[in-house]
């Protein structure tokens, strides 16, 4: 983050009234500022030197910092951090989790576009996985692309050119042994490429049933189309854009996923930003 220092090299938080004290209290999100170290709180304790907090960040990484005066940003404004219980009332906090169940990091901008890559099948994974992961891809500077089906793929990697910093990351719909998927995905596979995917047959079924208020999703035979399929059987206008639009609305969380699709989208996070 840019920070203007005046000609004593003294930062403006440091030379204007003082920051406000804030109870570094469990969960509390924050940046310190020097370091740029974002995390949850997670502890404060007293020590030789004096009160410190250990912060958590979105990989579970531990930092421990002192408590100097307006050593931290709390939504992008300066604050001094305090033992718990030192002040009264405390300052209300912003959520401390995103969507995706990570720390959510509050007043830090996104981050220029990594050259690496992640993409999806089509428009409505691209919508699932922003509602989920949109923050943390964000702090992460991964931008999400859909292909529009996999048929494609072998001549869409081969232009993208993967190497070492330039990742190319893959979530496939229906990707069970034998399928055709399964055999697109052996033929672009490498150490720079990674293809990963759920074993439903569209996006849809990746969201909990009981998120959308249905008992089941419904069985469709080979041959009909499937969304449409789902449509008629669930008594839904068979209109597939309005039917996404409800599903869509129905997720809040990773919560509202199902745990197969949450470890492949995790996966491939982690694999395209090292």
């Amino acid at each position: 983050m840019t920070r203007s220092y005046g000609p004593d090299l003294t930062p403006p938080w440091k030379r204007s009234v003082p920051a406000p004290e804030v109870p570094a209290e469990r969960d509390l999100v924050v940046e310190e500022v020097v370091t740029g170290f974002c995390g949850a709180v997670v502890r404060c304790e007293k020590t030789a030197e004096g009160f410190t907090v250990t912060l958590e960040d979105r990989h579970r990484r531990h930092r421990v910092f002192p408590l100097t005066p307006s050593g931290f940003l709390l939504d992008g404004k300066p604050v001094t951090l305090v033992r718990p219980g030192s002040v009264a009332p405390p300052v209300p906090v912003a959520p401390a989790r995103t969507a995706s169940g990570s720390v959510a990091v509050r007043g830090v901008r996104a981050r220029v576009a990594l050259p690496s890559r992640i993409y999806v099948e089509g428009r409505h994974d691209a919508e699932l996985v922003e509602r989920v992961w949109g923050d943390d891809l964000r702090i992460e500077g991964v931008v999400v692309e859909y292909l529009e089906g996999v048929d494609d793929l072998p001549q869409i990697v081969k232009e993208f050119a993967p190497e070492p910093g330039r990742r190319l990351g893959v979530l496939v719909d229906h990707l069970v042994p034998n399928s055709k998927e399964s055999r697109i995905a052996a033929q672009v596979s490498g150490a720079d490429v990674l293809v990963v995917g759920h074993p439903f047959i569209d996006i849809w079924a990746a969201v909990k049933p009981s998120s959308v208020g249905i008992p089941a999703w419904p069985e469709v035979p080979r041959g009909e189309e499937w969304k449409e399929g789902v449509c008629r059987r669930l008594g839904w206008p068979v209109n597939t854009p309005a039917a996404w639009k409800r599903i869509l609305a129905s997720v809040d969380s990773f919560k509202d996923l199902d745990p197969s699709l949450l470890g492949r989208v995790e996966e491939l996070i982690d694999f395209v930003t090292t």
